[in-house]
């Protein structure tokens, strides 16, 4: 018998339903059984919210996020000013300290 009237007969054949493989345990089902029970083992409800750790996370967790807020424009703006008055102190104020000697 050659090959395309086998391929034609196979159509024919139901497929075995009851295999000698599926009167034991599966092995589908057992491979099922090993997801659920890895699922059954992962933490349920909502994940704890990570706690915040150094300087700078902290600052986002205060300022950025759920909590967002426009302190941090105006940190930045007085950082700024912080910094253009030590360069004015230090590139031209100085010298004026003592007004007696110009």
């Amino acid at each position: 018998m050659s090959f395309v009237q086998k391929r034609g007969l196979s159509t024919l054949i139901p497929p075995k339903v009851a295999s000698p493989n599926a009167i034991g345990a599966s092995p589908n089902a057992v491979r099922m059984h090993k997801v659920v029970s890895f699922y059954e083992k992962l933490p349920r409800g909502p994940a704890p919210e990570p706690q915040a750790k150094g300087l700078l996370a902290r600052y986002q967790k205060a300022y950025f996020g759920k909590n967002a807020s426009a302190k941090p424009l105006v940190h930045v703006i007085g950082v700024l000013i912080a910094l253009g008055y030590a360069q004015n102190y230090y590139f031209h104020l100085r010298h004026h300290k003592n007004n007696v000697h110009h």
